[in-house]
């Protein structure tokens, strides 16, 4: 397996337009805008996937997460990198994440642009041990206590926020 901060990653700026390219190590040493994907994934019930991310991740680890996901790699779509990322973590094949939005997160001195997915898987997963230290199919209930007593990913969280204001509207 490749070392996760020697993955070439495309430099983008305040538009989402690619300016250069850094190794992932530098990229978060330097603070440096970068693209990443999320994605939501319930089962045919609507429960949601959520994960606590290993101890050895470059950020936030340790942290839980209800989307997966994670960097999209130099000269990758954020749909390619959707797909492979959901599969990835889920540890299955097939999934087809649908478009949601995209944001700007930016916290302290990093910032990445956040494009969101959801999908829905109906089989058995089985989560890649490098990036899941935990998982569980969660209802909306159920995640919304464990968001008042868990640590969550920032991104996340403002995703989540994001999303749920989406679904209201």
């Amino acid at each position: 397996m490749t070392n996760p901060a020697e993955e070439l990653l495309d430099i983008v700026d305040e538009h989402d337009r690619v300016i250069g390219t850094a190794l992932r190590g530098e990229v978060y040493r330097r603070g440096l805008t970068h693209r990443c994907v999320f994605i939501l994934v319930r089962d045919p019930a609507g429960r949601i996937f959520v994960h606590r991310r290993t101890d050895t991740k470059l950020f936030a680890p340790g942290a839980y997460d209800m989307f997966v996901g994670g960097v999209v790699g130099s000269g990758e779509t954020y749909a390619e990198a959707a797909v492979r990322e959901a599969e990835e973590e889920l540890g299955v094949h097939g999934v087809t994440p649908r478009p949601l939005f995209k944001f700007l997160f930016e916290q302290d001195r990093l910032s990445w642009w956040c494009d969101m997915y959801e999908a829905e898987w109906d089989g058995p997963v089985s989560p890649q041990e490098s990036e899941v230290a935990w998982h569980a199919w969660l209802t909306p209930a159920e995640l919304a206590d464990r968001l008042t007593r868990d640590t969550f990913v920032p991104d996340g969280l403002e995703a989540y926020r994001r999303y749920l204001e989406l679904r209201s509207a």
